[in-house]
């Protein structure tokens, strides 16, 4: 039968890459976003390719609908917990409560709801995969990054302790922290539409990291032999050394 992954946040960048990715590696990929006409365009592009895809509507921060979503899933073997996003740049003195929320909520919340909703599932399948898109914010905070940091740093502690609990279960846990990536709305997103703010944070970067780049390494990780568990793996272009060193070019 085939397998069957499900991924968060697919309408776009990472999530909608790894999609793709996984429809290749012959995985049947259920897309979850809140952007209908997103996922439903990308779904079509992958059945046209000879894949197999649907789109569902959810938002991850919706916990009655998650569960609603889960319970028309009739198997899972893979989860991709990629649904998330950053807020803001305020300093934490600065900080709007209402972003620390939001990111508290799709970033964490939205991970949590979806693993107890989907775990049955992975347990199911005998040999179930679990992953968690945290981030190297999750380990290394900078200005004006508190309550993203915050969040990835709750994320990476779900995966650490999700590894703990599943360890007599057949599930893996499977943390992917990406450095600089560049996508088309991440850091607009943060920046709240702000384009020459969202720019700057690549400025000089011959090459951030891409959404397909970091896709290439979560459906590797996901298709390595079911007892080889690949607990956390560090991503960063070749020009960012650290989260606060970065060559940039004049």
């Amino acid at each position: 039968m085939q397998p069957v992954a499900v991924v968060t946040g697919a309408s776009s960048g990472i999530g909608a890459a790894t999609a793709t990715r996984l429809a290749r590696a012959g995985y049947r990929v259920i897309l979850a976003a809140r952007r209908a006409s997103r996922i439903e365009e990308l779904a079509g592009q992958l059945r046209g390719d000879g894949g197999q895809a649907e789109a569902t509507v959810l938002d991850v921060t919706d916990r009655a609908a998650v569960q609603q979503f889960a319970s028309a899933v009739d198997r899972c073997d893979v989860l991709v917990n990629n649904a998330g996003g950053a807020f803001g740049a305020e300093t934490v003195a600065a900080g709007d409560p209402a972003d620390w929320q939001a990111m508290y909520d799709v970033n964490v919340l939205g991970t949590l709801h979806v693993t107890q909703a989907l775990l049955p599932r992975l347990i199911a399948s005998g040999a179930g995969t679990i992953v968690i898109m945290s981030s190297t914010a999750g380990f290394i905070t900078y200005e004006g990054g508190g309550g993203y940091c915050a969040a990835k740093h709750a994320e990476h502690a779900i995966a650490g302790t999700l590894r703990l609990e599943l360890y007599d279960q057949p599930v893996r846990v499977i943390e992917i922290a990406p450095g600089m990536v560049r996508t088309d709305e991440f850091a607009v997103n943060r920046y709240r539409g702000d384009a020459d703010q969202a720019a700057a944070v690549y400025a000089g970067v011959a090459e951030p990291l891409t959404a397909d780049d970091v896709a290439d390494t979560v459906a590797w990780a996901v298709t390595r032999p079911a007892h080889v568990n690949v607990d956390l793996l560090v991503l960063r272009p070749r020009a960012q050394a650290a989260q606060h060193k970065v060559h940039r070019q004049p």
